[in-house]
């Protein structure tokens, strides 16, 4: 009798915990929407706010300089006090010159290591090289600034005399390869969600692995791959403290690699230091060139969304 009344007694017990466990779960069902939906608004509220910053304070830009000099204009000498100019065209130029650069260097590069990775790397070996290829991805990028100045730089000069210190391949070069492991990692990812039927049939026609490589696991993974450059180049349009250090800040309307640069980010790293005060035209520029900014990288973006939905497969 005394082991049935523990046993029913017990049991009360299980039965209480239970009960209180689902009350439990039921509020933190409860909550949990809640907390998310919060997380959601304030990434939304937080994007709308700095776009309506940057708005703002470049419609006061614009009200001090016209559009069309802005748009048009090959001179940017905003510190030039008898008569600055805003024509941002040398500074998209710069933008642009460091960028390809970095594209040049970065995709066959990273598309090479995610085919080695995909097709050829045995499970072991890219358990240990994928992560220390990743390990670029999260070195600071100053210390890159400095790698590109001092290190990169000077081996230039030796098969480029005519080389400056302050120049546009040094930093693209470094700049793509900090992009690498963005391509790598994002394109091996698409080419190991192909399926190995795909490649089995491929190698039973008699292609070679190469040839599967290159010819069918390549093309069949094209949209993601194609999208992982986007977004690399998205990210090189947006660097700073490379082209900061190692680019130099002459904004000049040219293509020449070999000289001082000046890119969209470079600038605003140069005004936001102190060389403005607050409320002048060169302080409300800093916004215009952000906006600029921000329109490229919001077209970089949207474009990789599309070519991923437009030329995804479905397996």
């Amino acid at each position: 009798m005394a082991s049935q009344g523990l046993g029913k007694e017990q049991s009360v017990q299980d039965l209480i915990a239970k009960s209180r466990n689902k009350q439990g779960k039921k509020v933190l069902e409860k909550v949990m929407p809640l907390l998310l939906l919060f997380t959601a608004v304030v990434s939304v509220l937080t994007t709308f706010g700095i776009l309506f910053t940057l708005v703002f304070e470049t419609f006061e830009f614009f009200q001090r300089v016209s559009i069309t000099d802005y748009l048009f204009g090959t001179e940017w000498f905003p510190f030039s006090g008898n008569n600055p100019t805003f024509g941002v065209l040398p500074l998209i130029l710069g933008t642009l010159k460091v960028t390809v650069i970095a594209i040049i260097v970065a995709v066959p590069l990273g598309i090479a290591a995610a085919i080695y990775l995909s097709e050829y790397a045995s499970d072991k070996a890219r358990r240990v090289i994928k992560p220390i290829l990743e390990v670029l991805a999260g070195v600071p990028t100053i210390v890159y600034g400095f790698f590109a100045l001092t290190f990169v730089t000077p081996i230039l000069q030796q098969l480029i005399p005519s080389l400056k210190i302050f120049n546009a391949l040094s930093p693209g070069i470094v700049v793509g390869i900090m992009i690498i492991p963005m391509i790598a990692s994002l394109s091996e990812d698409a080419m190991s969600s192909v399926p190995n039927s795909i490649r089995e049939a491929a190698l039973g026609l008699g292609a070679t692995k190469l040839e599967v490589a290159l010819k069918v696991v390549l093309p069949a993974a094209i949209s993601g791959i194609i999208s992982s450059i986007v977004l690399a180049i998205s990210r090189a349009i947006g660097e700073t403290m490379i082209v900061s250090l190692a680019g130099g800040a002459t904004p000049t309307f040219n293509l020449d690699v070999t000289g001082s640069i000046q890119t969209m980010t470079a600038y605003i790293v140069q005004v936001s230091s102190g060389d403005a005060g607050y409320g002048t035209t060169i302080y409300y520029s800093i916004y215009a060139v952000g906006f600029t900014l921000f329109i490229f990288t919001l077209i970089m973006n949207l474009l990789a969304h599309y070519i991923s939905k437009r030329f995804r497969e479905e397996y």
